[in-house]
């Protein structure tokens, strides 16, 4: 008897342990994708992110046929299309990689049910994380992590699985013809491509990525991590996001240098949110610190949010971050923090909208990482971290960061003549400099949208509840 494989988030044919357990089990298996609408157009729709995923669905198809099969397009509730499909074909098992977010885990639920009403056996299998079970890892007292540190001390400890190797050959039952490689169009899903210049998705170019990240630059990944100018951070969140590229595979790759080590706590991170959003599913929606929860004086209004959104806030770093956004579907990880401090500290916006609007589009948006990544600049999160240690000031951090303004030029071409002794805080350069440099401030950029100083003052007194 056949058997299907369901291809979740998990866009590979390398290091895909449902994937090879299917096969070890069965002689014949159909391999599957099933496009929900609603994921497409629900709470977190995004055109940018689909289009990676489509391109990422299309690259998976061409690897299934180099093997001998093809990948199986279907539209609808998965707990119906693929139901349905399993009968048609006669297969008796359905397997998959689980999911660990709130909505993943009910739509989970939802798929369980309809496998056994259907007689059909489901088989969840890891493959999203380093270690295979995050949810297994417990304090002493049996609690679950809410604090990274002593969560990265016990993963470091965790064991292992072994990394799968990529299928040889795959043999799919005759006659199937339904979806094959009927990758849609963005469009036809109803969808727009919001960003210019995004990454491409799919296996392949998630693995040349990361085999460029390792040979030139992971060795050097601790010191040169947050250097906006030049930026040599391993940009394979996108290609993570949708398992184009195993966590587990990557981290075997690593030796035990630095830098390297300091990518293995950066893939520890990944699991510590999926661990977080499956024990703490209220997180999705509402604040891990129960204080903050309804008490919180959100004082900025849509004015703002737009200011922030457009890249026009006056601040330079802010804006080359929101900039590079709109452009690549991508941002910098130290920009995303210092644009997210401006936009719930200094400016008062509730961390959902940040939250909504990078999921809008950026291409790696990722429910557990992007919520936890919010919560924990917002000072809301699971982190204990008081308030004001998470303020950051945008012309120190450029100082600090992009010293010669590499970054800020490349995406804010208002202050590309601006000298670099005030490129940080443009709007204190002196009139005739202003002029010299073609960036009058208030007409050609943007004065800054609150007083820094005072901005700060009145976030300390709105976390003081």
């Amino acid at each position: 008897m056949s058997a299907i494989v369901w291809f979740r988030r998990d866009l590979r044919v390398h290091d895909h342990p449902a994937l090879a357990a299917g096969l070890d089990q069965h002689e014949e298996i159909v391999p599957v994708f099933c496009l929900d609408d609603r994921l497409l157009h629900g709470r977190f729709a995004s055109g940018p992110r689909t289009q990676f995923m489509l391109e990422s669905l299309t690259d998976l198809h061409g690897s299934l046929a180099e093997r001998g099969a093809g990948l199986v397009v279907l539209r609808g509730r998965p707990e119906e299309e693929i139901v349905r499909l399993a009968h048609q074909v006669g297969a008796t098992d359905v397997y998959f990689t689980r999911e660990l977010t709130p909505y993943g885990r009910l739509r989970g639920r939802e798929f369980d049910a309809a496998l056994e009403r259907a007689g059909l056996l489901g088989h969840a299998l890891p493959g999203l994380n380093v270690i295979d079970d995050v949810t297994a890892l417990t304090t002493k007292t049996g609690k679950p992590y809410s604090v990274f540190t002593p969560f990265y001390r016990s993963w470091l400890e965790q064991p292992r699985r072994a990394v799968v190797p990529a299928p040889e050959r795959i043999a799919m039952p005759g006659g199937v013809v339904e979806g094959i490689g009927a990758v849609p169009s963005l469009a036809d899903l109803g969808l727009e491509q919001e960003v210019e210049d995004p990454m491409r998705g799919g296996e392949r170019e998630g693995t040349a990525r990361l085999g460029s990240f390792l040979e030139s630059g992971v060795r050097e990944y601790k010191t040169n991590h947050n250097a906006l100018g030049d930026d040599r951070t391993a940009r394979l969140s996108p290609y993570l996001h949708f398992g184009c590229v195993s966590p587990r595979a990557i981290e075997e790759r690593l030796g035990s240098s630095e830098g390297e080590g300091a990518f293995r706590r950066q893939l520890c991170w990944r699991d510590f949110y999926h661990q977080v959003i499956y024990r703490y599913p209220g997180n999705a929606r509402e604040e891990f610190q129960e204080r903050y929860r309804g008490t919180l004086r959100w004082t900025g209004g849509d004015e703002e949010f737009a200011a922030w959104t457009e890249g026009r806030t006056g601040f330079p770093l802010v804006d080359a971050g929101m900039r590079q956004l709109r452009r690549e579907g991508w941002m910098h990880n130290r920009a995303r923090l210092v644009v997210g401090s401006l936009l719930t500290k200094e400016l008062g916006v509730d961390w959902r909208r940040g939250e909504w609007w990078f999921m809008k589009l950026l291409l790696d948006g990722d429910e557990a990482n992007n919520n936890g990544n919010w919560q924990w600049i917002a000072s809301v999160g699971t982190d204990p971290q008081p308030a004001f240690r998470r303020i950051y000031n945008p012309a120190r951090h450029m100082e600090r960061y992009d010293p010669d303004g590499t970054y800020v030029r490349r995406w804010v071409s208002e202050l590309r003549d601006v000298p670099d002794k005030h490129l940080a805080e443009p709007w204190n350069m002196p009139e005739d400099v202003q002029r010299d440099a073609r960036c009058v401030i208030g007409e050609d950029y943007p004065e800054p949208i609150v007083d820094h100083v005072e901005a700060r003052r009145e976030a300390l007194e709105r976390y003081r509840v």
